[in-house]
């Protein structure tokens, strides 16, 4: 090696060592670590809906709105807000006095209508009236016999009857009210037996048929109810896995109405846990 190669490595050796001892370690650049993924753990399957606490709500077995199908005004109404009717009762009576003119008026039009055409059949039998005039006398009896069964399902109309017994849920009238053709009147409903809806796990399905006995917390009793499984949902929703079933309470108990809730107290059928 030439002396003056020699000669620039020894003035280069200290600076170097000098400025490896210099710069900290924490100053050195440093690879990034590995992320640490942690282990998911296994859920089984169905089990969020299995630990999740049921609810459901009483609901009547059969409900509905009735509304008019005549402008008139509220004459009567016999059954109070609340109140039990039977089936067939009448619920709402209207004043129908311009309803019932109108009848005695197509009446008298067809008895004059039926007098003429009596008259002009008279007439044809002695060849005195011609084909026409008798046809056209007979039409006339149709027409008014048309009017008069009009009028008379007008009158039909004056009174709406209970269409099942049950109770009045709202009255949305007051008597001397009046009311127009579609407008809602009251709402009713048959509390004789009170259903319930709630979902479970479709893996229960194994174990479940109609007639599977279970019980109920009602919130508002704080007391449990038995109940028995009614029907069983159609279909199967494949994203939570979970069916809709339908139950009805087991016997009377006159301190239950319609809408009370409640959590559903039901065992996993066995071998479904």
């Amino acid at each position: 090696m030439a002396a003056g190669q020699k000669h620039r490595l020894a003035f280069l050796a200290p600076l170097l060592a000098g400025l490896s001892h210099s710069v900290p370690a924490a100053d050195l650049p440093r690879a990034p670590a590995a992320p640490v993924v942690a282990p998911v753990p296994a859920v089984p399957a169905g089990s969020a809906l299995e630990k999740r606490e049921i609810r459901a709500q009483l609901t009547p077995r059969r409900y509905t709105t009735l509304a008019a199908e005549i402008g008139a005004k509220v004459n009567r109404l016999p059954v109070p807000e609340g109140g039990h009717f039977r089936a067939g009762e009448t619920l709402i009576g209207f004043d129908c006095s311009l309803q019932h003119a109108q009848l005695n008026k197509a009446k008298a039009a067809l008895s004059g209508a039926e007098q003429t055409w009596n008259a002009n059949r008279r007439l044809a039998e002695l060849n005195s009236v011609g084909k026409v005039e008798l046809e056209v006398s007979q039409a006339e009896v149709a027409k008014a016999r048309a009017e008069v069964a009009a009028n008379a399902a007008l009158i039909a109309k004056c009174a709406i009857a209970a269409p099942f017994a049950g109770r009045i849920a709202e009255q949305k009238v007051r008597e001397q009210q009046y009311v127009q053709p579609g407008q809602t009147l009251l709402e009713i409903l048959d509390d004789s037996v009170l259903e319930l809806e709630f979902i479970v796990p479709s893996r229960w399905l194994a174990g479940l048929k109609p007639g599977y006995g279970f019980q109920v917390r009602i919130d508002e009793t704080n007391k449990n109810y038995p109940a028995k499984v009614q029907r069983i949902g159609a279909r199967v929703d494949p994203v939570s896995q979970s069916i809709k079933l339908s139950a009805a309470i087991d016997g009377k108990f006159p301190d239950l109405i319609a809408g009370m809730s409640g959590k559903v107290l039901m065992t996993p059928p066995t071998g479904q846990q």
